[in-house]
């Protein structure tokens, strides 16, 4: 076999055991260049293996631009930087599922449509009274999500997509606010239609029968800001999860209750737990981040360094930025101090000045921030990942709709390359 490649202006040529090989050249409009292989099958028998994806793209989309080696993130072409100081949860939540920033009555009027669908149907609290008292949130969120669709099961069109889509956003903050009842013991607390997105949820979350409540608007913000910076992150686990699970045209709750399953994984979305116990940890022991980044290179140490390092950014998460700064505001005017802040700020001065983590490319990512922002908030650890799906949620709904409306869109279906036994005759019990 002999494969030699030349690259022409819109196209890539091969030679394949003597026989030319031409598969197209297909461009961005960020300028990236892929190669479709939609006919490298059938034209070779040949597949690609690909362990992870890490080098292969699975559809085109519209939704979110991420360069990972310049620190760009930005959605529908809108920097994150700009996002997260200029708008809002619902109004990113309108550009990512519908391409542009809403005009001052659309965003009205979704924010009324999202307030007015909050409540959940009364026979959910039996469903959370069947659920063990120690059940985990993430787990209960996923199956409360996935039952929503034994309440709505109209036949799907376009306006059912959008209906479907204001409900998911409306009740995703009562599912998780009573996921955290559920655990604690303590009665659901109604969402109340005099506040907005954020403060509902914390009102939900903190609020009892016992005495009066009032959402802090500091909090509030910073809650609104990690969800902005949550929305979407282009085809990571858990999306691609959403996409491949609704390639078969599930309805979209169950594609969404199976994207919080696979956003639950410490490898994903439970990483800013992880850096919240590795702050714990070095505070327990002697609180010297110098000594932690010491074991952390010692290869023959377990210590690990949790919240540096990403599979697309190989330069600072602006994410990261955006929250490291957010960290000293929130603090600053709640009046607290924060020894972990102290501590992850001290971890990433250290790191970035030692050429051990510069050469490897290993910056601070979303995690290793947000996760002290969420404690300062009263938000338990448990509740860290809820938080994450809360703000994925519009992301996930964006690009399942992409999905459904791509002209070449069909049940998704992986290739694999078998290297088990070859034929072989069965042999009888008796004789083995």
């Amino acid at each position: 076999m002999k494969i030699e490649s030349v690259q022409q202006q819109d196209q890539i040529e091969f030679e394949y055991e003597g026989r030319p090989v031409r598969l197209p050249l297909v461009r961005g409009t960020e300028d990236e260049v892929a190669v479709d292989i939609g006919r490298l099958r059938s034209e070779t028998g040949l597949i690609t293996l690909d362990p992870g994806y890490g080098n292969s793209g699975a559809c085109k989309s519209a939704i979110t631009f991420i360069d990972g080696e310049r620190g760009i993130l930005r959605y529908r072409g809108y920097p994150i930087e700009q996002l997260a100081e200029k708008s809002s949860f619902l109004e990113v939540a309108w550009l990512l599922l519908f391409g542009e920033l809403p005009r001052r009555a659309e965003l009205d009027q979704f924010a009324e449509d999202v307030t007015r669908h909050t409540m959940l149907n009364e026979n959910f609290g039996r469903f959370f009274g069947a659920l063990p008292k120690d059940a985990h949130p993430m787990p209960v969120c996923a199956a409360a999500v996935g039952a929503l669709a034994t309440f709505y099961q109209d036949p799907e069109d376009e306006q059912k997509w959008k209906d479907s889509a204001i409900r998911l956003l409306a009740k995703m903050p009562t599912i998780a606010a009573y996921s955290f009842k559920h655990f604690q013991g303590q009665p659901f607390i109604y969402p109340q239609n005099d506040l907005d997105y954020p403060s509902n949820f914390l009102y939900m979350m903190f609020a009892t029968p016992c005495e009066e409540y009032v959402v802090d608007p500091v909090l509030s913000r910073a809650l609104d800001l990690l969800l902005i910076l949550h929305a979407d992150h282009e085809q990571n686990c858990s999306t691609s999860t959403v996409r491949l699970v609704g390639s078969s045209m599930v309805n979209l709750f169950a594609a969404i209750s199976s994207g919080i399953k696979a956003l639950w994984g410490p490898s994903h979305g439970g990483a800013n737990q992880e850096v919240i116990e590795m702050l714990e940890r070095i505070r327990h022991e002697d609180g010297s981040a110098e000594r932690f980044i010491t074991r952390a290179k010692d290869k023959k140490d377990t210590t690990r360094l949790m919240g540096f390092g990403h599979r697309v950014y190989k330069s600072y998460d602006p994410r990261a930025t955006i929250l490291k700064r957010a960290c000293g505001e929130v603090l600053g005017r709640l009046g607290r101090t924060n020894e972990l802040l102290d501590i992850a700020l001290k971890l990433e001065e250290v790191a970035l000045s030692d050429d051990y983590f510069i050469s490897r490319k290993l910056y601070p990512n979303v995690d290793f921030y947000s996760g002290v922002i969420y404690q300062a908030m009263g938000i338990p650890v448990n509740m860290f990942t809820v938080l994450f799906a809360m703000g994925r949620l519009p992301g996930w709904i964006a690009q399942w709709m992409e999905m459904r409306r791509d002209p070449d869109f069909r049940i998704g279906r992986p290739r694999q390359l078998y290297v088990g036994p070859t034929e072989r005759d069965f042999v009888s019990i008796e004789k083995r």
